[in-house]
Parts: structure tokens; sequence; C-alpha cells
């Protein structure tokens, strides 16, 4: 039998994390990531992740 659906990730999101925006920084994000052609997400962990790695 064939599985159906989505296929595993090899890497898995499995923590998720939030926070609480006003409506302008949420517009601001949400601004921000259209320009780069990013999702919310996407544009979050890869800044979290820059500002680790330049801090380390």
């Amino acid at each position: 039998m064939v599985k159906t659906g989505r296929p595993k990730s090899d890497n898995p999101k499995a923590f998720k994390v939030s926070s609480r925006l006003n409506q302008e920084e949420y517009e601001r994000l949400k601004k921000y990531a259209s320009i780069r052609n990013l999702t919310i997400s996407q544009l979050l962990r890869q800044k979290i992740l820059e500002m680790i790695d330049t801090e380390s």
C-alpha cells in the first residue's frame, strides 16, 4: 500500500516559540519579510540565528 500525504522532513521543526506584537510592529515585520520574499517564520529563524552567530 502506498503512503499518502506530506513527506517526512529531514529536519523537522518540533519547537514553537511565540511572541506578542502590537499592530505597528506586526505590520513592519510583515512588510520587511514581504520585501525579502520570506515568510515571517523564515525571517525570524534567519535573524535569530544571525544574532546568535554574531554574538558567539
